[in-house]
């Protein structure tokens, strides 16, 4: 299948990932309604994928109104983001949108997205970095790692989590990426997960600093700790996925880009997996787990 024949469709307008953070623009020219008479009742939006801005209609934006939120969650997240001014994370100076080559083609830069997606899971931002300069350092294109033997490809991401996994994963998403996309990366969720290695949050995230897209919330083990901590989903969820579910139900959507990068940079600075700060933390008063821990 041939560039712009995905899956029977034209594929979006390209846009270049952005600079310095992937957050800005998302909610802007958003509204939450449109004051016009419907036919039939706003369904609910529980979808687990979503069409990417540039395959909506006119008229396709489905309206929601929760039946549940939070107690307390808008002084939480003002909490949060306060704790969270000095975006001095690592989420904040080595997260996906640092970690491609802003000279490179735009096709490039969103390969070199993916592959820093891929290679973050289970690991720590600043292993995740390391990996990614050392595969910079010697030409990260499509075709450069399909060129690269296993063995030197392992020798290069070493040690990220699960690296051999990695190596076979990359190697099959890569051979995907050249037949298929022309050596770019999908613009759809849907096809993002279908390949090796790539799960549901790198998927969104991807679509976020790649293709400048909400397409949903990105949850990772810091949000889907931080949202149960905080009670932050209607009951508790046992995955990230299932806590990306709960969270898209009710949080506004204007709210959805940012609330990744908030809590993945809180969850570790503050509300550690183990022995978190409580002490420092804004929301011990009002947080459930705060009582507990």
């Amino acid at each position: 299948m041939m560039k712009g024949e995905i899956a029977g469709r034209a594929t979006p307008t390209p846009v270049a990932p952005i600079e310095g953070t992937q957050w800005h623009f998302f909610a802007e020219g958003r509204k939450s309604h449109r004051p016009v008479k419907r036919q039939r009742k706003a369904q609910s939006l529980n979808v687990a994928y979503e069409v990417s801005d540039g395959e909506k209609g006119e008229g396709t934006e489905l309206l929601k109104v929760p039946s549940w939120e939070p107690q307390d969650w808008q002084q939480q997240l003002a909490n949060i983001r306060s704790m969270r001014s000095g975006k001095d994370a690592p989420v904040d100076q080595l997260g996906a949108e640092h970690c491609y080559d802003p000279s490179a083609p735009p096709k490039v830069q969103r390969y070199q997205v993916l592959l820093s997606l891929m290679l973050s899971s289970q690991t720590k931002d600043q292993v995740t970095a390391g990996a990614m300069q050392r595969l910079r350092a010697r030409g990260l294109t499509v075709d450069s790692i399909l060129q690269t033997d296993d063995s030197t490809l392992g020798t290069l991401i070493y040690p990220v989590g699960f690296w051999r996994n990695k190596v076979k994963y990359i190697k099959q998403t890569s051979a995907i990426l050249q037949q298929r996309y022309g050596g770019d990366i999908p613009a759809s969720v849907a096809e993002l997960v279908a390949l090796p290695g790539v799960g549901p949050k790198m998927a969104h995230l991807a679509m976020a600093v790649a293709w400048g897209t909400v397409s949903g919330i990105a949850v990772d083990t810091h949000v889907h700790r931080i949202a149960n901590r905080l009670k932050w989903t209607k009951k508790v969820t046992k995955s990230p996925e299932e806590t990306r579910r709960a969270l898209e139900e009710w949080l506004p959507r204007n709210l959805w880009s940012e609330i990744n990068g908030l809590l993945v940079g809180f969850g570790q600075q503050t509300c550690l997996p183990v022995r978190p700060r409580c002490q420092a933390c804004l929301n011990q008063a009002m947080c459930p787990a705060a009582q507990r821990l």
